[in-house]
C-alpha cells in the first residue's frame, strides 16, 4: 500500500481570512482531513476504532508556514504516519501549491484514547499496528510549552459548534480562539509564519477558560489556558498551551 497518501483541496472564500489569506484553523482542518481520509484506507477510521471503545486525539502540533494560499488556488496536502513510539503515532503533512512549491509544514502526535474511560491507551495496548514511513524532511516533534507570568486575560465557554464527534473542543477550533486575541489591523501586517499547541487536557461543552496571554519579541503571541478543575480542590488546571510566530 503506499504509505504517502494525497488530497487536493481548491481554496474558497470560506477558508479564507479578512485579508484573504487561508485560516490557521483551515489549515489544520485540511491535515486533519487528509489523515481522516488516510485512516479510512487503513482501516483505522473512527466508525473503525469506535468498535472497540478507541479514538484518535491529537496532543501536539507543530506548523511551518512557507505561504498562506488565496482564493482560486489548488493545493495537494501530503500526509504519512511516522514510525510509532512508545505513547503515540507521529503524523507529517505537507501541502504544495500548483507549481510544487512547499506552503506548509505539519507534525502532529496523535494517540488512541478511549472513549469510556477517555485515558491514553499505549500503543503497544491498543491493537492497533501501524507502519511508519521516513522521507527525511519531517518537522522534530514538538516539546511542551512551559508556563510564564503572562500579563492579559481573556475569558472564553466552549460551546456546541466547536466540538466534534469526539465531543470535545477539536483541535482547529483552538486556532480560532487564538488569532481573535489579535486585532485585524495587526493580522494584515503579520501573516503567521507557523505555530505549536500543546493539548494537555479536553475542553468540553459549556466550559469556561482563562486564557492567559501575551505578545512577545519576535512578534510570538504566546498563549496559556486554564479552567477551574471538577473536583473539590477548588484549583485550576492546564488545558492547552500555544504559541504563534508572526
Amino acid at each position: 500500500m503506499e504509505p504517502i497518501y494525497r488530497q487536493t483541496k481548491t481554496i474558497e472564500d470560506i477558508h479564507l481570512d479578512r485579508f484573504g489569506r487561508l485560516k490557521l484553523s483551515t489549515l489544520l482542518y485540511f491535515a486533519q482531513e487528509a489523515a481522516g481520509g488516510h485512516c479510512q484506507i487503513l482501516k483505522l477510521d473512527w466508525e473503525t476504532l469506535a468498535q472497540k471503545d478507541l479514538f484518535w486525539a491529537v496532543i501536539r502540533q507543530k506548523v511551518e508556514i512557507t505561504r498562506l494560499p488565496t482564493r482560486g488556488e489548488t493545493i495537494t496536502v501530503e500526509t504519512w504516519p511516522m514510525p510509532t513510539t512508545r505513547s503515540a503515532f507521529p503524523r507529517a503533512t505537507v501541502a504544495y501549491d500548483e507549481q510544487g512549491k512547499e506552503l506548509f509544514r505539519v507534525i502532529g502526535l496523535w494517540v488512541l484514547m478511549n472513549t469510556k474511560t477517555r485515558g491514553m491507551v499505549l500503543p503497544a495496548k491498543s491493537g492497533v499496528d501501524l507502519d511508519g514511513t521516513l522521507r527525511g524532511t519531517e518537522l522534530a516533534a514538538p516539546g511542551s510549552i512551559a508556563p510564564m507570568a503572562l500579563e492579559n486575560m481573556t475569558l472564553r465557554n466552549v460551546r456546541f459548534t466547536e466540538l466534534d464527534r469526539n465531543g470535545h473542543m477539536n483541535n482547529t477550533r483552538y486556532l480560532d480562539w487564538l488569532v481573535d486575541l489579535l486585532p485585524g489591523k495587526f493580522h494584515e501586517h503579520h501573516p503567521a509564519k507557523g505555530f505549536t499547541i500543546c493539548y494537555l487536557n479536553e475542553a468540553k461543552e459549556t466550559q469556561e477558560l482563562s486564557l492567559s496571554w501575551q505578545v512577545l519579541d519576535g512578534p510570538v503571541l504566546q498563549v496559556d489556558a486554564h479552567r477551574e478543575k471538577t473536583d473539590v480542590s477548588g484549583g485550576k488546571e492546564r488545558v492547552f498551551a500555544a504559541q504563534i510566530t508572526f
